[in-house]
């Protein structure tokens, strides 16, 4: 079988980009193929993606104007483009939602927020964000914030604050997927305690193949999957290979195997972190998942592997968090 056989029924799900931050400050839409970065309408529909999470990462040099005003303005740059290419884009809320994309050939967008600093100390903002359509939520970025400590953040780092500890426990009864990607390790191991749904790791690589600590360890991928949830291979070159001037696609592919074997196959998605971070040879943008599956047949991995990989592995466990 070969990548294009395939593809054409496919669910393919990226868990991570953070486009929506160029298109915020103008540097380019979503609509118009662009020379630009790594992601916009027609280079998903290029590399046959189904499904996108559009982050919203708000840079530590807006917190002085409001993590939250920030992020509400990424979310309404989604909703601007909703509203603006219905053809070709959907938001996507429930796993019906992505199988509705793919017969009708629209991308299906969902929403994120990459750290909780928009949330301050308030649930009722997490509800808030919910009703606007977010549906994953990434508890930290790299540092300290009001729900728990990044994996930045060094000895230091402590799990869940008791607010952490109940954005846990709304996210499970809104619906939300909890993104445990930057998590300091004792938030992890809280929140695997504290959550009674699965978690994913969207973007973050294997450690015993890259010592990087964004990358997750054997013990940490384990645990994981044991609850039910995924972790997500990602492209970010730095997280790959060392030095990062060589890393590349088949570097990618050694982090899918390990995690197969470790978390096992039901327990592996794939999040770009395009327009985030630099990329590896062989995945320049969006328009080379096929590339990315080609290897994968390459190496032995049955067509029922690589379709949970690419996409079925993600929209089961959104169909139990989200519906």
């Amino acid at each position: 079988m070969s990548s294009n056989n395939l593809y054409p029924d496919a669910i393919v799900v990226d868990g991570h980009c953070d486009t929506l931050g160029d298109v915020l400050e103008g540097k380019r839409t979503l609509a118009e193929r662009s020379t630009q970065g790594h992601v916009d309408l027609p280079r998903l529909a290029a590399g046959g993606v189904t499904a996108q999470i559009f982050a919203c990462f708000v840079p530590i040099h807006e917190y002085h104007r409001g993590a939250t005003r920030y992020a509400l303005h990424m979310v309404d740059t989604l909703h601007q483009a909703l509203d603006a290419y219905p053809d070709q884009l959907l938001l996507a809320t429930r796993a019906a939602d992505i199988r509705r994309a793919k017969a009708e050939g629209k991308v299906a967008a969902i929403l994120g927020l990459e750290g909780a600093e928009p949330l301050r100390d308030s649930l009722p903002l997490l509800r808030s964000f919910y009703r606007l359509g977010v549906r994953v939520l990434g508890l930290t970025w790299n540092f300290r914030n009001e729900v728990a400590d990044g994996v930045m953040q060094g000895r230091e780092a402590h799990g869940l604050s008791p607010f952490g500890v109940q954005v846990v426990e709304e996210c499970n009864r809104l619906g939300v997927l909890i993104d445990v990607s930057h998590l300091a390790p004792a938030g992890l191991e809280d929140v695997l305690r504290v959550s009674q749904q699965p978690v994913i790791a969207s973007h973050s690589n294997a450690r015993a193949l890259c010592d990087h600590p964004r990358n997750l360890t054997d013990v940490q991928i384990e645990a994981i999957a044991a609850r039910g949830g995924l972790v997500g291979v990602t492209f970010v070159d730095s997280f790959l290979h060392q030095p990062v001037s060589e890393a590349s696609i088949e570097h990618v592919l050694d982090h899918v195997d390990h995690l197969l074997h470790v978390a096992g196959p039901h327990h592996v998605m794939v999040g770009s972190d395009f327009d985030g971070a630099d990329m590896p040879q062989g995945l320049e943008d969006a328009t080379r998942y096929p590339a990315l599956t080609a290897g994968m047949l390459a190496r032995g991995h049955s067509e029922t592997v690589i379709r949970g990989v690419l996409g079925l592995n993600f929209l089961r466990v959104f169909e139990q968090v989200a519906g």
